[in-house]
């Protein structure tokens, strides 16, 4: 996080492991506080803290999936202090109104669950409700800095992935 900007070019890396080929491995979100969205992205997903640091210019975080060592994408957090945040003053960009992270859950019945418990702490965006294919039943929740997150069940994610490469 550090606006230190070093040339690399002679310099040898840093990390011994590393893609074999172009590789998706993140989103970051700026987030007002990084506490607060890692509790809420614990508690509504399966993500598991994977680093939290501090350093002179915030805070921030990686959360991810404990099984994807070998293709691993992760979510990344960054709280800036006031006077170290590289992009004041402006306002924190969220995903929203339709932009939103997507997470499959293996039944209509945890989408409804999330949804339930969504909707008693004040964080449900929109009810759980049956899209048209090839969306699924679906509810989006919001984030602690206005970002949507939506559950979905029978999307068809998995089987087109399968279907199209093996």
């Amino acid at each position: 996080m550090s606006d230190t900007i070093e040339d690399t070019a002679d310099q040898s890396a840093t990390h011994e492991l590393g893609p074999t080929s172009s590789r998706w491995t993140h989103i970051a979100l700026r987030v007002k506080d990084i506490d607060a969205t890692i509790a809420f992205y614990q508690r509504y997903t399966d993500l598991e803290l994977l680093d939290k640091r501090q350093d002179d210019d915030g805070f921030g975080a990686w959360l991810g999936h404990s099984d994807q060592k070998e293709f691993p994408f992760i979510l990344v957090l960054a709280q800036f202090f006031p006077d170290k945040d590289p992009f004041a003053p402006a306002p924190l960009a969220k995903m929203a109104p339709f932009n939103h992270f997507g997470i499959e859950l293996p039944t209509k019945e945890a989408v409804d669950d999330i949804a339930a418990r969504a909707e008693a702490a004040g964080c449900l965006a929109m009810p759980a409700r049956t899209m048209p294919d090839p969306i699924g039943y679906i509810c989006m929740l919001e984030d602690p800095d206005g970002n949507l997150v939506e559950f979905s069940y029978d999307q068809g994610v998995y089987e087109t992935v399968r279907a199209k490469w093996g």
